[in-house]
């Protein structure tokens, strides 16, 4: 029996700009080297990108738009018009927080279920587990640094955003990850009895 005090729980500091513990937690898993104000620079850069890639998402969906309503020449092809530029500055008006998108990007990613080897009668077992939503949260969090860092692109900040951007939607090698760790606990829910 141990005669120190039981230990006291840390409770998660926020970042200084949005007063975040979320943010803070995506800072302290990019830090390299101890270089925490680079991973804060990279962080803050990576919010500021995002309402510009949706900017430039919604232009290229009203582009379209406008492309399939010119090839109609009739009198409703006129009003359609009048409502794409009313939606324009409505789009223009209202911008996302990055800090929500942030938020959607880690719910959309966040795992139920994951698999854990197990030993059994000399068999290795991938047993599917339930995941609490901390360990849920750490997951995504890794999952998506992992595939920003993968992806092709100028530095890790422009990376970062458009892989949030692109979980958001439900697209993105993060959401492929988690998808795959689904599949593999659906494929051995059998072992399950192994907990």
């Amino acid at each position: 029996m141990s005669r120190r005090g039981t230990a006291e729980k840390k409770t998660a500091k926020s970042d200084p700009i949005y007063r975040n513990r979320l943010v803070n937690m995506f800072v302290n898993r990019i830090l390299k080297h101890g270089k925490k104000s680079l991973a804060y620079q990279i962080i803050y850069r990576a919010m500021k990108e995002i309402p510009q890639k949706q900017k430039k998402q919604k232009t290229k969906k009203q582009k379209t738009k406008t492309q399939k309503t010119k090839k109609q020449k009739t009198k409703t092809q006129k009003t359609k018009t009048q409502k794409t530029k009313t939606q324009k500055t409505k789009t223009q008006k209202t911008k996302t927080h990055p800090l929500s998108v942030l938020r959607q990007a880690i719910r959309r990613v966040t795992p139920d279920i994951a698999v854990k080897a197990r030993r059994a009668r000399g068999l290795t077992h991938q047993v599917p587990i339930e995941i609490g939503s901390k360990q849920g949260k750490v997951l995504a969090i890794r999952w998506l640094l992992g595939a920003s860092r993968k992806r092709s692109g100028r530095n890790m900040a422009f990376k970062l955003s458009s892989e949030l951007v692109d979980a958001t939607k439900g697209k993105g090698n993060a959401i492929r990850k988690k998808e795959a760790t689904h599949r593999m606990a659906e494929a051995n829910r059998t072992f399950a009895h192994f907990r």
